[in-house]
């Protein structure tokens, strides 16, 4: 059957970049209906407030102005993600968006780095980051700013608030036409003989009919699960947080907002920092079985820098997959189709390679079972591969001072990550799949940074001459540290770049 009206059912960041996304395609088909259903009287989760740099490229495919949609939404840059009290209480290092150097006859920096290591260079992997040195100095600029190819490039993403920025995309939505109704649903009907969605019944009982559905309803997955019973895939034996406290702050130490989210580990789990132009958004990721709510609240409140600017927002959640995302006629997407804690600022990326998945297979031209199929396996592949990476995080730690941390030190681990950590220590080899996430230098500053060290390297480095080497990364090194010196700082680029209004 023809695709002639799609209906998101929710609102927040997630459906309202979903409709945003989907305006676009009524350019070329007039008679497309696209209807979000969202309810003023339903809060959504709105901590995602930190990005990753694909987060960029979605704006921009939606011809967003950059520095009209910052300003609104009083977003600041992000090049990285502070870890601290990781590996050990008292260490930290930044996972950066860029890369480690760059490749030196197809040998991947991190070897280089390691030989010259060994020959006696003294100089930490990190000086040859820009991303990193940037943040240490609060420094920044964009790459078209000042674009050469003599110059490495600024790789970023942003700190938004995430309640302004589905208010900013639902303008842009409905100036699309994009249709918005408000109201709670009552009631979902099933076709009897396909199975799928036919309509939902609106709280006042208006009948609303769709052909295809998009279920943005948060954890509850109105369509997903409790219209589909479809099922959950629970992770919490390799991720066991499960409860969160968020509350915004305002920064009154004066100090401008930093280039990184921060991850503080606490106790029982940790505490995220997200830096916007005039607060700072904060939260709690907690484990029930070691920590309490009381007791989570006080140290998110002893850790917060300055009032708390609302009244706590907690949350509890089973940290896994449903067991399809593509089901029948419904695709779920944000926290109706699973959930990861915020730990790489994953929530709002998933969010956006979904719908990217969607445009790229859906056609008005009826469901079939291999587009179904075909989304329901790229995207599981793709949480499989994240949540590899965020146990990492948590299983590669000398922390023993609590039950927590002994615990998921001690845990098993999925093999796909034990298979990548023993490659990692034995010769620094990361061997991604695909089209993974997350790069070569993201696992590389994760293992390094909480204490897994290569015991040697790609033997390929080897054959490179050493006064070679030495040259190149020293020429690496003068690039950044030119850059960095002629960076204004991260808070006068905001200034002129896009300042927000207070409030």
């Amino acid at each position: 059957m023809a695709i002639e009206r799609i209906v998101i059912v929710g609102g927040g960041t997630a459906g309202w970049m979903t409709a945003a996304a989907l305006s676009r395609m009524k350019a070329g088909h007039r008679k497309l209906e696209i209807v979000l259903v969202e309810s003023e009287q339903i809060g959504t989760v709105g901590v995602g407030e930190a990005t990753i740099p694909p987060f960029v490229d979605f704006n921009r495919l939606l011809e967003i102005d950059e520095a009209e949609m910052l300003a609104a939404v009083q977003g600041t840059f992000k090049v990285g993600i502070q870890f601290e009290n990781w590996g050990r209480i008292g260490q930290s290092y930044l996972h950066p968006f860029g890369t480690y150097g760059y490749e030196i006859d197809g040998v991947s920096f991190h070897h280089v780095w390691h030989r010259l290591k060994q020959a006696g260079d003294p100089r930490p992997i990190q000086a040859f980051n820009l991303e990193t040195m940037a943040a240490h100095f609060g420094k920044f600029l964009r790459t078209p700013d000042y674009e050469s190819d003599h110059l490495p490039p600024m790789n970023y993403a942003y700190h938004i608030d995430a309640t302004r920025y589905a208010r900013f995309l639902r303008s842009y939505a409905e100036a699309r036409g994009v249709v918005r109704r408000e109201g709670r649903v009552a009631d979902v009907a099933l076709d009897g003989e396909s199975g799928h969605v036919a309509s939902i019944t609106m709280d006042d009982g208006e009948v609303m009919p769709g052909d295809f559905f998009v279920d943005c309803s948060g954890f509850r997955g109105l369509l997903i699960e409790q219209a589909l019973k479809t099922g959950y895939e629970d992770w919490s034996h390799y991720l066991p947080c499960n409860r969160a406290v968020a509350l915004p702050c305002e920064r009154e130490d004066g100090s401008p907002p930093a280039l990184f989210t921060r991850a503080t580990a606490h106790s029982a789990g940790w505490q995220w920092r997200v830096p916007l132009q005039h607060r700072n958004g904060n939260g709690h990721v907690y484990c029930s079985e070691f920590m309490g709510d009381d007791e989570a609240h006080a140290i998110l409140v002893a850790n917060l820098a300055g009032k708390p600017g609302a009244d706590p927002n907690f949350l509890r959640f089973v940290t896994g997959r449903r067991k399809k995302f593509w089901n029948r006629n419904v695709v779920a997407l944000g926290l109706a189709a699973g959930f990861m804690e915020p730990l790489e600022s994953t929530s709002i990326h998933l969010v956006n390679t979904g719908i990217n998945k969607l445009v790229s297979i859906l056609s008005l031209d009826g469901v079939t079972q291999e587009q179904e199929d075909a989304f329901n396996r790229l995207t599981a592949k793709e949480y499989l591969r994240i949540r590899d990476f965020l146990v990492l995080h948590y299983s590669a730690t000398a922390r023993d001072d609590s039950p927590f941390w002994n615990h998921v030190r001690t845990m098993d681990v999925p093999d796909t990550l034990k298979e990548k950590i023993a490659l990692f220590r034995s010769n620094g080899q990361i061997f991604r799949e695909d089209d993974e996430l997350f790069i070569e230098t993201s696992w590389a500053s994760v293992m390094m940074g909480q204490g897994i060290q290569p015991n040697g390297h790609n033997v390929m480095a080897d054959a490179l001459p050493l006064d070679q080497l030495r040259g190149e990364i020293d020429g690496i090194e003068r690039s950044i540290r030119y850059l960095v010196e002629h960076m204004p700082s991260h808070a006068d680029y905001l200034s002129k770049y896009c300042k927000a209004e207070a409030g």
